[in-house]
């Protein structure tokens, strides 16, 4: 009996959606593979551009630390999309063995966790140096945030732990070897008495990713962005579009490039073969992949105003993660009635 499993990352490959005649559907596989290889090129160059950058061609500050480990984790990601495309091509057919299995699977669980820390970090770092600019003064080193990013990974890794071990393969007796969750660690993937207490793992493994990798950080993002943009425009430092724009594109683009694979999480557990969960899928794929691959050009495009050809790549990347001139115009106004 196929069952419906929801990976500890975006793309459930090894999941197994059918239509009536359980053939697998055409058009959505291709659309997903084709995202996939897309997105390891695009990334793979972009990401690793940026990352040359920030590593050798810009000032180590908080904010190029913080957008270093982000893009790393991004990039991270992407090395690993081309064996999930191979696997979703073979119609879910594993050929990589338990281990890569493992491996995979765990290491995309806590890029998605560092990534989704990391931009919540770089809202609150905004925050802080804002409306906190003594504080951020006495406090804001490289040291520290070192040691935030350093939480982070190790945060990300022990929320992944369970993923690298319900991980595992399985033979299907249909001459695939499927790499997929095991909620309970059990040889008898097919014990039925077993499947309620398998669902209830499940279920609680759904929760805690949805609560620490999608709900609390995007509310962390939300007010601290939120809070930044009154007090700007309250001390008149909107004189651009710059600041504003840059904290639009990271709620919105936090949102929609996450919503979709939480949505499809949470369908999994109350729904098997259907249409619905096939295109939520698909759309899963694409948002997830966008986020990965092109949301650090987005930062990039939205973080100034310019003209793309009079302006270098090297310039445009040091205005995005540079701090922004206006805050700091917000730190001194506020350092002198700050206590």
């Amino acid at each position: 009996m196929d069952w419906i499993n929801s990976s500890g990352y975006v793309i459930n490959v090894p999941t197994f959606i059918r239509n009536s005649t359980d053939i697998p559907t055409p058009a959505p596989k291709i659309v997903v593979a084709v995202s996939l290889f897309i997105s390891f090129i695009v990334g793979t160059i972009s990401n690793g551009l940026y990352l040359w950058m920030l590593k050798f061609k810009m000032q180590r500050t908080v904010n190029t630390l913080l957008f270093f480990h982000l893009i790393l984790s991004y990039f991270i990601s992407t090395l690993i999309l081309p064996f999930m495309a191979a696997s979703y091509l073979q119609d879910n057919h594993w050929a990589f063995g338990t281990v890569l299995c493992k491996v995979f699977n765990s290491t995309l669980s806590v890029s998605m966790f560092a990534s989704v820390f990391l931009l919540s970090a770089i809202s609150v770092d905004r925050y802080l140096l804002t409306l906190h600019p003594v504080w951020s003064q006495r406090h804001r080193s490289l040291r520290w945030a070192s040691q935030i990013v350093l939480g982070i990974w190790i945060s990300a890794t022990i929320l992944s732990i369970p993923y690298l071990v319900f991980r595992q393969t399985h033979d299907d007796h249909k001459g695939r070897m499927i790499c997929q969750n095991n909620y309970l660690v059990s040889t008898n993937w097919e014990n039925k008495e077993k499947q309620t207490l398998r669902q209830w793992i499940h279920g609680a493994c759904f929760i805690g990713r949805f609560l620490l990798g999608f709900l609390l950080p995007f509310l962390v993002i939300v007010f601290c962005y939120k809070r930044v943009a009154t007090k700007m425009k309250e001390k008149g430092l909107f004189k651009s579009n710059k600041p504003f724009k840059v904290m639009m594109t990271a709620v919105i683009s936090f949102f929609v490039c996450w919503m979709p694979y939480h949505v499809y999480s949470g369908l999994v557990l109350t729904m098997n073969h259907s249409l619905l969960l096939q295109l939520i899928l698909v759309l899963t794929v694409v948002t997830v992949t966008f986020n990965t691959v092109f949301s650090p050009i987005l930062y990039l495009f939205t973080g100034e105003n310019f003209k793309v050809f009079k302006k270098s790549t090297l310039a445009l990347f040091k205005s995005t993660v540079s701090d922004d001139s206006s805050t700091e115009k917000a730190q001194n106004l506020n350092s002198e009635t700050e206590i």
